[in-house]
């Protein structure tokens, strides 16, 4: 059996691998077109700052490993320019032509480069490779850039800002959508873009590129920003074209077109990683997912299915971490304005809780979000903090993949010791809230509803005189059951503490004496504070 894997990336590699465990006597050949084969794409931000020190570290596995251990034929500088499936050959360098009974296409995905005026200066780069990275590196050297401009705000994006202030330059993140990091909801990712901002970062939002210029970047707002170098980060476009010239059925997404299998619409003929259309765990759509531990895990059952083990791709559900500076954000699932595109109906929760037992020195708090819906299906969570972020995004991804529900984050039975939680763990208490949510016994409110409601602070007085939220009473939640004649009962009324626990435990006495339109403020002031922070104008002029 002879095998031809196009592409030496997570999926390309690790089909190559598994292939040679699974069948020693198999031909294996890996055609890459680069002269680069697994690398560690996703730290290439971090070796651009010189956090990785060592090149040699960027390689995951050395192609003499590929050569030597697994047997494997490995050619770098190898462009597969066509494929004949009828012929079951492909056609590489334009110069000569390779057999195969399988082939397997694991093409990846190229940065987007629209066509802005001045987008080829020199100046300007994409992270894509690990020469990508090289030139980054050699050109700020020898150039002695000061000012950086970061365009787009996804994950390599922000890693690049982060990067780039981490070297001292002047560094500026301008982003098309009233957002940075897509997978997070506002409410969410303003812990990030605040982050970013008092890190140093001049953020700017809902402004796309114009034209690149010699020494400026012209804004859609007419504003110019000075830089030395620019990274275009946004986003990836899969690469698909030998495969559509070969007839191969793409998706709705210009992407590969496989069924659970990973196979095309073509016999022999597999396909994986970014390049191609996922199904949408929680939703079941199509969807086009590019992460590095999908395409890992369909390089690996590709593999088992040539060997026929008749393995089956489940869906991606999309579980993400990203760290920005000295905090951490984490989601799994889809999100509010997904599910609202998709017409799915859900419930939200948040909680805010501190990320180990508060009683243990230098605990942190962290926020939680739940989208579920009314029967107690989880949709989605996202989390941020500075400790544990992404653990408990991973519990909860593992309770959607083995499709548990809000009632099952409750009966979690995770690890405790002072250090490193509490005894109700913050997945525990995000389940039992979201279930008291689902039993009717509090209705959450968030920034959103705080307009046009009666706002009481249920805090201690002197947490009020301190900082209050605009036009809020005073009512601190020993005195509710005293000050009842205080609280209408005919519109609706909105209770915060600092991080809805006291403000919870008071709408539950208002429901005792039969209020029926009460609310408790999910995430409390501080939540509040950090997306009224992030809504400020940064600085003057853009």
């Amino acid at each position: 059996m002879k095998t031809v894997i196009v592409g030496g990336g997570a999926c390309g590699a690790g089909c190559a691998a598994r292939l040679r465990r699974l069948d020693e006597k198999a031909e294996i050949i890996i055609l890459e077109a680069t002269d680069e084969i697994s690398i560690a794409n996703c730290g290439l931000p971090y070796y651009c700052s010189g956090v990785i020190s060592s090149r040699d570290d960027m390689i995951v596995a050395k192609p003499h490993i590929f050569s030597g251990l697994l047997n494997i034929d490995v050619r770098l500088n190898s462009k597969v320019t066509s494929i004949n499936p009828a012929q079951k050959t492909v056609t590489v360098n334009n110069n000569y032509e390779l057999t195969y009974d399988n082939l397997v296409l694991a093409l990846g995905a190229s940065p987007v480069k629209p066509p802005i005026a001045g987008i080829h200066n020199k100046k300007i780069f994409t992270v894509r490779t690990l020469s990508d990275a090289d030139r980054i590196k050699h050109y700020i050297k020898s150039t002695s850039a000061k000012n950086a401009v970061v365009i787009g705000g996804g994950f390599i994006g922000v890693e690049m800002a982060e990067n780039f202030l981490e070297m001292g330059l002047n560094t500026t993140l301008a982003e098309a959508a009233p957002q940075i990091l897509t997978p997070f909801d506002s409410d969410m990712v303003c812990f990030a873009q605040n982050e970013l901002k008092d890190k140093g970062c001049k953020l700017i939002l809902n402004n796309g590129v114009k034209a690149f210029k010699e020494d400026t970047i012209e804004l859609s707002s007419g504003d110019a920003i000075p830089y030395d170098i620019a990274i275009l980060g946004i986003g990836v476009k899969p690469e698909t074209k030998i495969a559509e010239d070969a007839g191969i059925t793409l998706g709705i997404h210009g992407s590969i077109k496989v069924n659970e299998y990973m196979q095309t619409s073509i016999q022999n003929i597999w396909a994986g990683g970014d390049s191609v259309e996922v199904i949408d765990f929680v939703s079941g759509t199509p969807s086009l997912i590019p992460l590095a531990g999908p395409a890992n895990r369909q390089g690996r059952i590709i593999a088992d299915n040539i060997c026929g083990k008749n393995q089956t791709y489940k869906g991606s559900q999309g579980t993400c971490v990203i760290k920005v500076f000295d905090r951490t954000l984490a989601s799994v699932g889809l999100n509010e304005k997904q599910l609202e595109a998709r017409g799915i109906k859900y419930l939200k929760n948040i909680v805010m809780c501190s990320s180990h037992a508060g009683y243990y020195p230098n605990a942190k708090f962290m926020t939680i979000k739940l989208l579920f819906t009314p029967e107690g299906k989880i949709l989605g969570a996202q989390s941020t903090g500075y400790e544990g972020v992404e653990k408990r995004i991973d519990v909860i991804s593992t309770v959607m993949r083995l499709n548990g529900k809000v009632e099952d984050l409750t009966d979690l039975e995770l690890c405790y010791a002072p250090p490193y939680s509490s005894a109700k763990d913050p997945v525990n208490l995000l389940g039992m809230s979201s279930q008291n949510i689902l039993d009717g016994l509090f209705k959450p409110a968030f920034y959103e509803d705080l307009k046009d409601a009666v706002i009481i602070d249920v805090r201690p007085c002197a947490d009020y005189e301190i900082s209050n939220v605009e036009g809020a009473l005073s009512i601190p939640g020993g005195e509710i059951r005293k000050r009842l004649d205080e609280i209408p009962k005919d519109k609706k009324v909105v209770l915060h503490c600092r991080r809805g626990y006291t403000s919870y435990v008071a709408s539950r006495i208002l429901s005792g004496f039969g209020y029926i339109n009460v609310y408790s403020l999910c995430g409390g002031k501080l939540l509040y504070d950090e997306i009224t922070k992030d809504r400020e104008p940064q600085f003057a002029g853009v």
